[in-house]
């Protein structure tokens, strides 16, 4: 078996061909896999013809399961949730800030997988940014500095009852499940070393940040928004365009991802899978 590489001439990213994720996963396939995902830190494979089986055995593959703290599984299933919104739907757009999933947590996922299940034919565009670049191309006397600093992070935000997805977030087709759990709070550094190829990557962003240690909270605010755009600068993106029968495997140790709209009155679902840390 053959894997053919293209790169999305972007920031980051890459289509990936030659393969059937439906068959079961060799641990040499693996391995040559993983290296792609390391290399482009976002990999869609197109064309493929899987099911939940097929996600959760491809999960395995790449690192196993990792924790979903505020998902409901999907039925049936413990370890795959439902990214859903009904063509119907009035409530604001899941995950349109950019984040680093579960940064909040004490081992935050190496990675996750979306499997596309309803695919509208228009909108709904991941967005990803490149953590490493973004870091690369600072000066290195604000390199430095924030290599100094330690993140707050924290899931109260989102999931907290009263939070953006919490008792006030009404007609939501998604399974939540927010609880007092979220106001926990996580330190981890604002400049990280990936384990598996060593770049420096800035780890995730406002939202599941809610602080710098050593700093005021308006201060650390508008650290983090000043921060945040420059994270998000366009040179740093990638637009990653969903095709039916497409899966797609990133790295949120590399990158931050955002959703985005503009498919109103169609349907779309997308099953996940989050893959946990890296344990060398």
């Amino acid at each position: 078996m053959t894997l053919r590489v293209e790169a999305s001439g972007q920031a980051c990213g890459a289509h990936v061909t030659g393969l059937d994720l439906s068959r079961t996963i060799s641990p040499a396939l693996a391995t040559e896999i993983r290296e792609i995902w390391l290399d482009h830190k976002v990999v869609a494979f197109p064309g493929q013809r899987v099911d939940d089986d097929a996600l959760e055995r491809f999960t395995l593959a790449m690192g196993g399961f990792g924790e979903d703290p505020f998902f409901a599984p999907i039925e049936g299933r413990k370890h795959i949730a439902a990214i859903l919104r009904e063509a119907d739907e009035q409530s604001p757009l899941f995950a349109e800030n950019w984040h680093s999933d579960w940064s909040f947590l004490s081992r935050p996922p190496a990675g996750t997988c979306l499997m596309a299940v309803d695919i509208p034919p228009v909108g709904g565009d991941t967005l990803f940014a490149d953590q490493g670049a973004a870091f690369a191309a600072l000066p290195e006397d604000r390199k430095r500095h924030l290599r100094t600093l330690t993140a707050i992070h924290s899931a109260k935000l989102a999931y907290a009852p009263d939070g953006t997805y919490g008792e006030k977030d009404k007609g939501r087709s998604m399974a939540i499940r927010p609880g007092e759990a979220a106001r926990a709070t996580q330190p981890h550094p604002l400049v990280q070393r990936h384990p598996e190829t060593g770049e420096e990557c800035l780890f995730s962003t406002l939202g599941y940040i809610i602080g710098i240690e050593g700093m005021s909270e308006p201060e650390g605010f508008a650290f983090l928004s000043e921060l945040a755009q420059w994270q998000s600068r366009d040179e740093f993106v990638y637009r990653h365009h969903w095709e039916s029968g497409m899966v797609v495997l990133w790295d949120n140790r590399a990158v931050l991802h955002k959703a985005t709209g503009g498919y109103e009155g169609y349907r779309r679902e997308l099953h996940r899978t989050t893959i946990a840390a890296y344990s060398g």
